[in-house]
């Protein structure tokens, strides 16, 4: 994938074939990096804040390289399996996920930020994730916050929901309902458009 040409041709392929070419010529991959690593960031920051963030899409595609060989090929698009992938990472900082929304439910602001990037991004993520919301969401089950990110965040549908947490589509539509009616309980009338 050395010339200009194959570029063009990478960048106007689906997925799977990407991902396959990818295991003849590694170089590859570097055309899904592209294609998902800016959303695959921007959920891991939702999720765990900017500090955590580079590292768990880092990791997100670090270990969808190392398991390319076993991406099913007849799924066209990549985006469910890297959030999936991304989600499992985030499980590992679940410490870290609670400690964010622990410290944006005291504050809709951080002033320990070093850099502008930091800033910017910590200041979305608090407008985003309101002291009560981030109250809320704390009080989720893993497995029904995990639903409704990739959901909310990921702006993934059911199926791809399903997909990438490797559980059914009903406890995708279960989880999201139960996560929906604890929101709008701890949220009062400010849920209704939850």
């Amino acid at each position: 994938m050395h010339d200009p040409s194959s570029l063009r041709v990478a960048a106007e392929t689906d997925d799977a074939s990407v991902i396959a070419n990818s295991r003849h010529d590694p170089e590859w991959f570097s055309v899904i990096f592209d294609r998902y690593f800016t959303a695959i960031h921007r959920y891991a920051a939702a999720r765990l804040g900017p500090a955590a963030a580079d590292d768990v899409a880092a990791e997100t595609f670090l270990a969808g390289f190392d398991q390319r060989g076993r991406y099913d090929l007849t799924r066209p698009e990549a985006k469910a399996w890297l959030y999936g992938i991304a989600t499992n990472l985030i499980s590992r900082h679940r410490r870290d996920e609670l400690r964010l929304y622990r410290a944006l439910s005291r504050s809709a602001t951080r002033d320990d930020v070093e850099s502008h990037a930091d800033r910017v991004t910590d200041r979305v993520t608090a407008e985003q994730l309101s002291p009560r919301l981030a109250r809320a969401l704390k009080r989720l089950s893993q497995g029904d916050r995990d639903a409704l990110m990739l959901v909310a965040c990921a702006d993934l549908s059911y199926a791809e929901t399903a997909f990438a947490l490797g559980i059914p589509i009903g406890t995708v539509s279960s989880r999201l309902n139960r996560a929906r009616a604890k929101l709008r309980k701890s949220l009062g009338h400010a849920a209704k458009e939850v």
